[in-house]
């Protein structure tokens, strides 16, 4: 019974270690081209997130993302502006 309770602890233990990383890489590979970065800008973060397990997307996070994206304006539609003519 105690061989059982080994192996559900190395599949969490597998779960935790490797396929979230790796999700998480994906995601931030996603995040990278949606925007609008030079190919070699693109690539640079490729090898900076990928190579460096946890530093690599925090530090894409912080830096790497455009913050040039328009702002969610509260209290205005954002599918279309109207202008009175």
């Amino acid at each position: 019974m105690s061989r059982n309770r080994g192996c559900l602890a190395n599949s969490v233990l597998f779960l935790v270690i490797v396929l979230i990383p790796v999700v998480g890489h994906i995601i931030e590979t996603v995040l990278l081209f949606e925007d609008e970065h030079s190919v070699v800008g693109n690539i640079l973060w490729l090898v900076i997130i990928w190579s460096t397990p946890i530093l690599g997307p925090l530090l894409y996070l912080l830096f790497g993302q455009n913050r040039r994206r328009g702002r969610i304006m509260f209290g205005q539609a954002s599918y279309g502006q109207s202008q009175a003519v």
